[in-house]
C-alpha cells in the first residue's frame, strides 16, 4: 500500500507542476499538443476535443507539456498565432512562471488542509516519560504537561523553547509548573551538562542514521533520548531533520548543553481556519529558506551534496508514509517547495533559464537570438540527461 502511496505522490508532484504550464498556455490562447507524465513514447493515451495528446510515459523522470512551437528544434509557422513564439513575451513569461509558481501554491494548499483537518504541532511540552540518572525522576510523572519553566510559560506558540529556557536558565536549579491531570505541580530539578547533547533518533531508519552520523563533527556523540529535540515530530520531513541535526550538532561542539532529563511529546492542536491559512503561506516561505541555506552550506563546502532521483524519492515516500500519513504529506509540501525552486534556477534547459531569456526580452524588447537560445536550452538538457541518469543509478547502487 505505501509504494502506491509513494507513486500517487512522485505523480502529484509532476502533474501539478506540468499543469500550471498547461492552464496559463491555454488561458494565454497558445496550442497545446501534448501533456506527458514522464518522459519516452506515451503508454496509455488520451486526446482531448481540442486536440490535446495526455499521456503516461514510462520514463519517471518528470513530465512536459509540450506547446506549439515551443520545441527548440521546431519551426514555428510566423502565421500561427496560437503558436508559443507568436504570443506576446509577457504571456510565454507566465507560462513559464506557472509551474514553479503551481508547485509553490499546492504546498500551501497542503499545508492549509493539513493544518485544518489535523492540527498543528504546539509548542506545549507533553512529558513521555524521564531519563534514569536525572534528578527529574520521581518528580516529573508521564503525562504532566509542562507550563512554566523559571516562570516563563512554555505553553503557547510564541513561548520560549523549553530547551532554550532550561539551557538560558541562570542556575542548575530549574522550578517547573506541572499540569498533572487536573492539578497544579511545582517542582524543582537540576539540569544537568551534556557534552554535546543527545537526540532522539528513533524515526530514522538505519540508512538515515548511518548518513546522518557520518557527517557530523568527529567529537559529536548520538544517543536515543532527548528532552525536546525530536527533529521528525517537530518538522516532518526528512531532509528537513537531516540539516537540523547537523546545525544542532554544530552549536554543541561550541558550547556544553543543559538536560532536564525527559522525553517529551508534542499536542496537535485546533488552530482554526484562519491561522491554518497564514501559516500555510509562511510554509514555503520558511522552507525555500531552508533549502537555500542547505545550498550555501553545500557550495561552501560545509556540507557534502546528496542529489536524489527518482527511486531514492519513490524510497522516502514509502518511509514516510509508513510511518504516518501525517509525515508523508508533511515530505510532499516540503519536496513542492524543493521542486518549484529548483526548477526556478536560472540554469539552460530549467524553467528558470527560460525565464531568464524571456526577462531579457521584457526588458530590451528584443528577442534573443533563436539559435544561441536554442543551444543553450539543448546543451542543458543533454547535462542535465546525464545528471539524472547518473542520480538514478546511485539510487539504485550501481555506481
Amino acid at each position: 500500500m505505501y509504494w502506491a502511496l509513494a507513486i500517487a505522490a512522485l505523480g502529484f508532484l509532476i502533474v501539478v507542476h506540468e499543469a500550471g504550464h498547461f492552464v496559463v498556455a491555454r488561458w494565454c490562447s497558445m496550442r497545446v499538443d501534448r501533456f506527458s507524465v514522464g518522459f519516452g513514447p506515451g503508454i496509455l493515451k488520451k486526446t482531448s476535443k481540442k486536440g490535446t495528446v495526455f499521456q503516461l510515459a514510462p520514463i519517471p523522470f518528470g513530465g512536459f507539456v509540450e506547446i506549439r512551437g515551443m520545441n527548440i528544434a521546431e519551426e514555428a509557422d510566423p502565421t500561427d498565432a496560437h503558436a508559443y513564439p507568436n504570443r506576446p513575451a509577457w504571456q510565454r513569461f507566465v507560462t513559464i512562471f506557472a509551474g514553479p509558481a503551481t508547485n509553490y501554491l499546492s504546498a500551501i494548499v497542503l499545508a492549509f488542509l493539513l493544518y485544518t483537518c489535523h492540527g498543528v504541532r504546539a509548542e506545549t511540552y507533553h512529558v513521555a516519560e524521564t531519563s534514569p540518572t536525572f534528578d527529574a525522576v520521581g518528580k516529573i510523572q508521564p503525562n504532566d504537561r509542562i507550563l512554566e519553566v523559571n516562570g516563563k510559560p512554555m505553553y503557547s506558540p510564541s513561548s520560549l523553547a523549553l530547551s532554550k529556557a532550561v539551557n538560558e536558565a541562570p542556575t542548575d536549579r530549574i522550578k517547573l509548573k506541572l499540569q498533572r491531570g487536573k492539578d497544579i505541580v511545582e517542582v524543582e530539578v537540576r539540569r544537568m551538562a551534556s557534552e554535546l547533547g543527545t537526540l532522539r533518533l528513533r524515526n530514522l531508519n538505519d540508512e538515515m542514521m548511518a548518513y546522518v552520523t557520518s557527517r557530523i563533527p568527529p567529537r559529536a556523540t548520538y544517543g536515543h533520548n532527548s528532552d525536546e529535540l525530536v527533529f521528525l515530530e517537530r518538522h516532518g520531513a526528512y531532509p528537513v531533520t537531516i540539516e537540523a541535526v547537523l546545525s544542532t550538532l554544530r552549536r554543541w561542539a561550541e558550547k556544553p548543553v543543559y538536560r532536564i532529563g525527559i522525553v517529551n511529546n508534542y499536542d496537535v492542536v485546533d488552530i482554526g481556519i484562519g491561522a491554518a491559512a497564514v501559516r500555510a503561506i509562511e510554509f514555503p516561505i520558511k522552507q525555500t529558506k531552508i533549502i537555500l541555506r542547505g545550498l550555501r552550506d553545500i557550495i561552501t563546502g560545509v556540507e557534502r551534496a546528496d542529489p536524489a532521483g527518482p527511486v531514492q524519492i519513490l524510497s522516502e515516500f514509502e518511509k514516510a508514509f509508513s510511518y504516518a500519513w501525517v509525515t508523508g504529506i508533511e515530505l510532499l509540501m516540503m519536496l513542492s517547495v524543493y521542486l518549484g525552486l529548483f526548477n526556478l534556477f536560472p540554469l539552460p534547459a530549467l524553467d528558470g533559464g527560460r525565464l531568464v531569456f524571456l526577462g531579457y526580452e521584457l526588458v530590451t524588447r528584443r528577442r534573443a537570438n533563436p539559435k544561441i537560445e536554442a543551444m543553450v536550452h539543448m546543451g542543458g538538457i543533454l547535462v542535465l540527461g546525464v545528471l539524472m541518469i547518473l542520480v538514478t543509478l546511485n539510487d539504485c547502487n550501481v555506481l
